[in-house]
Order: C-alpha cells, then structure tokens, then sequence
C-alpha cells in the first residue's frame, strides 16, 4: 500500500463520541468510521486487522477439523418460533416483514439454521461426530451500544457447532475446541483468562468464556491471587463465612421509624452490619418469593434462578408485594409470612440477627432460623474481593474484562426443540449432543489496542499488523530517495513481508506520527543518513531502535520478524 493514491487518512482532532481508548485510536488511526449509533464502517487500515484475526481463526478452525459454511442472515421468523427463543431475545432481536407481510429476522444467533444443515447428514450414529462454522455477520438492538466496537448492534462473529452421539464425545469436541481458542488468543497476542460463566440465553449445561484482562469492560473477573481459579462474577461460587456461636434469644419486635435500609437499621440499633439480614422480594416465574441474604452481601440473580430452576426473575412490584404483606419493602421480613423463603449458606449460621417485621416501621431483632421455615438453601451471593477462594483459600481479587470467545456444552437442548435425532446402534432413536463455540472477530480487535497502546496511538502485535513494516519516505523530492524506498518496498512484499510505503507529500513529523497513531510493528524511516548509505529501524514496541548499512535492511527486517513471532 502506498500511502500517496490509496484511500487513507488519520484525525487530529480530538474524538468526543468514544466512551474508551480503543474507540477512539481506531477513528483516529482512520481504521473505522461510524455511522450511527453501534454501528461501524471498517475502512482499509481496519478491514486488514479484522481479516488477519479471522485469518488466525479459520486457520486454527481447519486444523481442529472443522469444516466452514456461510449462513443467511435473514431468517423467517417461525424458525426462532419453533426453537422457543423468539420471547428469550425479546426486543434485541431486529424484525422485518416482506412484502406479503410475512415474518423475518436479521440473525443474531445461528443455532436454529445449523441444526437444520445438521438434518441433511445425520440419520445414524455413523454419520458423527462433525464441526462446521461460519465468519458472518450478527445483528442484535441493543439498548445501549457502547465501548467502540465492544458492544455494537452489528458486528461479525465466528460461530461454529459440533454434533455428536452422546455427552461424552460432546466433551472430546469441546476439549479440542478449547485447545484451538488458546492458540488462536496466543497467536493473537492478547492476554486473556478463561473464566466459567453463565449459559444465558443460549442454555446447555456448560459455558466458558475467554476473556481479555483489561482497564475497561462490562464483566467483572473474579481471580485467586494463589491459584489459577477464574470465574465471571456472575457464577463464581463463594465460600461463604460462619459465624460464632451463641446462646439463641427469643425474637422481639422494635420501633424503627424511618429505617428503611440496612445503613438506616445499624445506625438506629447500633448493631454490626454482619447482624443484619437483608430481605429481597422477587416475582419467579410468576410466584412471589422472599430471598434473604446477610446484610453485607449483594444477592446474585443469577444464581438464585438457578438454584430454583426458573426460567426468569425479576423484582417484584408493589403491587406484586401486596399480595404477601401490607409493610413495605424497607420493613420486610421472613418471619409469619405467607410466601416461599430462600436464604443464602451464610445465613444458616447466623443467629440472633434483625430482620424487618413486615409491618412498616418495625423490625425483629434476635431473630433465628427457627423462627420461619425455609423452602430452599444455596449460594445466592455475589463473591466480593477479600473472599476466600473456593479453590485453595487464597485471596479473590477483580478485574475488568472483554468477552473475546465463549464456548458452551449445549447437551440436547436444540436437537429436541428442533427434532434432531439420530438412530444408535440397536437402532433407537436418541438426540443429537451440541456444543457451540463463538468469537467476536472486532472485539478481539478491541482488546488487543486496549491491551497495547501509548501516548502517540495503537501498538499492533506482528500477526494482527494491517502490515508489519511501514516505510517513511523524508525527501519525497530525492529521487534516489525515492526510488531506493520502492525498490525495498517491492522486494518486502515479494517476500512476503507486508509493507506500507509512506510517499506522501508531507511533512517527516506528520508521517512520524501517523506511524506511530496506526502502529505498525517495524518502522523504517529513510531519511538524513541515506547518503551514507544507512536507515533507521525502529519496532513500534521500543525494543529496537537502530541504524544499519541499506544492503542489510532486508535481512534484519527478516530477522526482527522472526524474533517477534518467537
């Protein structure tokens, strides 16, 4: 690419509508343009790096015996009907009608179209196992787009599912799979964590995601600062405290006028937060129940729908708490209420505690687990820092991070919505076993300038790179100059090396930093010393910065990529 007739430019001017730094570098470095809300144009510079990752990605797919398909994005309506996912999405699904009004949608997911590719193979338990995936694009309304290209209403996926005879050669596939993520993520220079996480809409038994480590991000990490263990927030399990031991008291009602939050009650009855039960009420499947939790833990909605195998909570109305008790969501309470109580595993050692009354302005204190009867017991809390691993008992730290990848063990789920079924070997008719295993080709993109970037624009790793090398002409009027920079040009990319040429009609300081902003790995700058037969390298990184003889530039090029790529 020579700079001087190819469509390329860099903003000076500071970005105001990018909420985080890789946004910004990428409108800046001229990589990508948006058009409204969520959604992006990919301009050269930025549809290079997005065709390297997914290059990496199909490269890594194949190997692992996968096979690629290119799926529609347009699907009739009846198709997410009959898998029962049509309410799961609910308004983040864009609809359209046709013109003889019937139903469609713009995919945000392809589970339902590869089942039905799946049906014209699979008869028999000898037609498995299989993997086939597609790079295409998804759509989703999202409320609220955000963090560049981390969260947009358009954005390209890999998306790839396995089909197999049973759970235990599901668990082949899915170990595979895994091992093809790591190499992707590591060929892709990210540093990223593999944290257990919850299913979702997509359902199955198990999910992983791969997540990259970063400042900024909508997950919370939950990490050990001893072991290995990693989590997202959302399924992380606590291992909750016990609390001393002591003679129990017979509950008494109290006068606590105005106290309606648990900062209210400890300042009224000068108690310690860790005597406190916190009384949640939520609307479960269409049932009202109350979820108690020690007053210094934020109860985990998640894990309580889990624990009760619902398929949606949400917190109940007014109106909804009416029809338990009169008091108010300051004064609730479990005891002598008629409603199904579930109390977190830290709750079932505590004694003595105060909890609302269900009777506006009063509270018991003393209260004990003997005093109401509870319908269910588990871990319905969110890990804090400071915790104690569930692991090996270090200390749980957090980070930030980006969901890059998710791989789920999906089980039968889709294959008996969707009648995928296979006849065994003594000729049964069973449900096929899925797994699905998904990417974000743009917030891998994403990731890696949040997790390399300074002062003057992105750092680019060498595999990812729009080029690896970037020329700098300084005298465009020096025809030697000139014609020494398209002679290295030509012979770089012959070898294979791919390489800019900067031989615009600019100043050297402005081309610096137009380098610098778009961050190419190796800078070659042919400038004052050219007449002594020298030129600068320099690696984006700041790990090289050297002259050398013209006749060795090629070979030292060579082999400064080959260091990097060890």
């Amino acid at each position: 690419m020579k700079l001087s007739n190819s469509f390329f430019y860099t903003i000076r001017d500071d970005i105001k509508d990018e909420e985080v730094i890789s946004g910004t570098l990428l409108v800046k470095s001229g990589m990508i343009k948006k058009t409204s809300s969520g959604i992006y144009m990919f301009m050269p510079l930025g549809l290079r790096v997005k065709q390297k990752i997914e290059d990496i990605i199909r490269d890594e797919m194949n190997k692992a015996g996968a096979s690629e398909v290119s799926m529609p994005q347009l699907i009739a309506g009846e198709i997410f009907e009959k898998s029962g996912r049509r309410n799961a999405f609910g308004d983040s699904m864009f609809s359209l009608k046709d013109r003889y009004n019937r139903d469609y949608i713009l995919g945000p997911t392809h589970e339902e179209l590869f089942v039905m590719a799946a049906k014209e193979k699979i008869k028999s338990y000898k037609d498995m196992p299989f993997n086939i995936y597609q790079i295409g694009d998804k759509y989703r309304d999202e409320a609220r787009p955000r963090y560049g290209l981390i969260r947009t209403r358009e954005f390209t996926m890999k998306d790839a599912y396995s089909f197999d005879i049973d759970e235990e050669h599901t668990e082949i596939t899915y170990k595979k799979m895994a091992k093809a993520y790591n190499k992707m993520f590591d060929r892709m220079g990210i540093n990223y964590r593999v944290v257990k996480a919850d299913t979702g809409a997509m359902g199955g038994k198990l999910s992983e995601e791969y997540q990259a480590v970063t400042e900024i991000g909508e997950d919370v990490l939950v990490l050990c600062d001893k072991c290995d263990f990693s989590s997202n927030l959302e399924v992380a399990s606590v291992k909750g405290r016990t609390f001393e031991k002591e003679p129990l008291k017979e509950k008494e009602l109290v006068h606590t006028p105005g106290a309606k939050t648990i900062e209210d009650i400890i300042n009224l009855l000068k108690v310690d937060i860790n005597k406190t039960v916190k009384t949640l009420v939520y609307n479960v499947d269409g049932e009202i129940i109350m979820a108690l939790v020690n007053g210094s833990r934020e109860l985990n909605e998640t894990k309580l729908r889990k624990l009760l195998g619902a398929k949606e909570i949400k917190m109940a109305t007014e109106d909804e708490l009416k029809t338990i008790t009169d008091a108010s969501f300051g004064s609730l309470g479990p005891v002598n209420i008629k409603a199904k109580i579930v109390i977190d595993n830290e709750v079932t050692t505590m004694c003595n505690f105060v909890t609302g009354a269900n009777k506006t302005d009063y509270h018991y204190i003393n209260v004990n687990i003997k005093d109401f009867d509870v319908y269910n017991v588990g871990d319905i809390i969110n890990i804090e820092q400071g915790d104690i691993c569930p692991k090996c008992g270090g200390k749980i730290y957090f980070k930030k991070g980006i969901e890059i990848g998710n791989i789920f063990d999906l089980g039968t789920k889709y294959s008996e919505s969707l009648g995928l079924y296979y006849l065994d070997e003594h000729n049964k008719q069973k449900p096929v076993d899925m797994g699905c295993y998904g990417i974000g080709t743009a917030r891998c993109m994403a990731a890696i300038i949040e997790q390399n970037h300074d002062d003057y624009g992105i750092i680019w790793p060498l595999s990812v790179a729009p080029y690896k090398v970037g020329i700098v002409l300084a005298d465009f009027k020096d025809e030697k100059m000139n014609d020494f920079a398209n002679e290295l040009y030509d012979k770089l990319n012959n070898l294979g090396i791919d390489t800019l040429l900067d031989d615009r009609k600019e100043r050297i300081g402005v081309k610096f930093n137009d380098m610098d902003l778009i961050g190419l790995p190796i800078r070659i700058t042919i400038g004052k010393k050219f007449a002594e037969g020298l030129i600068e390298i320099k690696t984006r990184n700041g790990k090289i910065n050297e002259t050398v003889s013209i006749d060795e530039v090629i070979e030292r090029i060579k082999n400064i990529i080959r260091i990097e790529r060890d």
